[in-house]
């Protein structure tokens, strides 16, 4: 049924609200679209000016598309704002950036070694509350996040001081600052060293410092509040209830204070331009520091909050995140004179969305920030 409904919603289904018709940014969110997803809405800011789209379906069984003003679950693009916030703190004097994380929460057991551009950069070695293999090939499981287990629990409230002790309970995988890992505790946790030092929750300190002075009227730190206001898309949860029998359910509606400082919020593909730009245009962060967060880890190419990658026309930096029904990515080169915001959201399809979550991706680095 979704693929019928996919093919009979991509003709003409992607519409600029602003900027000149560009026929080749139409073509490339329709094929984003049919590649596997329910819908795609698109933003793309370049030497032709800024241009909007979407492709795809609203929800399913419905014609309409997804709205190009539309909301959306923003996944681990949480993690740069968050970054952002932390590296004013830093530049303020209120913060060191290679101060242990144990002097701003003596609440936990944590190791002394870690610091805090490690809970930045991936590289503390906690075990994530979501789950993690270690190199024995060792399976330690996390909070439910997949299958009927997780819809029976998607609305169960989870506390960040809860998500840390999970972690701090497990054996670290490695020593600090030796390896690299992407783990969302560690950005809960730096959520909690800005609600420590800033004296209030870390979602009023991300009001006060970014989203107030940027006009980002549209982005929303849902807390445990589960639905989205607004015009927006919904996002599917496809899942094999019983073996080789799937089933798709509508999980818009969520709470996502398992994701808290690491991935909660909510935004639109306008309000993450107006962000990212002005991050990379330096109007967030003094320069010094936005170097330190422009540097990348050798193992995983990931400075302090934001992907540094190599593309065949030189560095890009990323924002990239995931959420159950939805999937975003934000992206520019260094002077932010080339940018693209996307949001695709997940149906009923059967296709590897993770294969192609990647290929929306390179996509639009090569054609987009590269302008092959």
């Amino acid at each position: 049924m979704a693929a019928a409904l996919l093919a009979g919603a991509i003709p003409g289904a992607a519409a600029a609200d602003s900027g000149r018709d560009r026929p080749d940014l139409r073509a490339m969110v329709q094929e984003i679209a049919a590649s596997g997803f329910a819908g795609a809405q698109l933003r793309v800011h370049d030497a032709r000016g800024d241009w909007t789209g979407s492709a795809g379906v609203r929800e399913l069984g419905s014609a309409a598309k997804p709205p190009t003003n539309g909301r959306f679950r923003i996944g681990s693009n949480t993690k740069t704002f968050v970054s952002t916030v932390v590296l004013q703190l830093v530049g303020e004097g209120k913060v060191g950036l290679d101060a242990p994380v144990a002097g701003y929460l003596p609440e936990f057991a944590f190791d002394r070694r870690i610091t805090v551009r490690m809970l930045l950069q991936h590289t503390s070695g906690l075990v994530d509350y979501t789950g993690a293999i270690r190199p024995d090939g060792t399976v330690v499981p996390g909070i439910p996040l997949v299958g009927k287990e997780f819809l029976d629990n998607r609305y169960h409230t989870y506390r960040p001081e809860e998500l840390v002790r999970f972690g701090l309970s497990k054996t670290p995988l490695f020593e600090p600052g030796t390896d690299w890992t992407y783990t969302n505790i560690n950005y809960v946790l730096a959520g909690l060293v800005i609600e420590k030092v800033a004296g209030r929750p870390y979602g009023d300190e991300l009001q006060r410092r970014i989203l107030r002075p940027l006009g980002l009227r549209d982005t929303v730190v849902p807390g445990t509040w589960p639905g989205i206001p607004g015009p927006h898309a919904h996002g599917y949860y496809r899942y094999e209830e019983k073996p080789g029998q799937w089933k798709t359910v509508d999980i818009t509606n969520q709470n996502p204070s398992w994701a808290s400082s690491a991935g909660e919020l909510i935004s639109t593909t306008k309000d993450l331009h107006t962000f990212f730009s002005a991050l990379l245009g330096g109007k967030l962060l003094p320069a010094p520091l936005l170097a330190e967060m422009r540097k990348p880890h050798p193992k995983g190419g990931y400075g302090l909050g934001l992907y540094v990658q190599e593309a065949s026309c030189g560095t890009v930096l990323k924002g990239m995140g995931g959420f159950h029904g939805y999937g975003t990515l934000m992206a520019g080169t260094p002077d932010g004179s080339r940018t693209f915001e996307l949001s695709m959201t997940y149906g009923d399809s059967a296709a590897d969305l993770g294969q192609a979550y990647y290929k929306a991706d390179q996509l639009l680095t090569d054609k987009v920030l590269c302008g092959k």
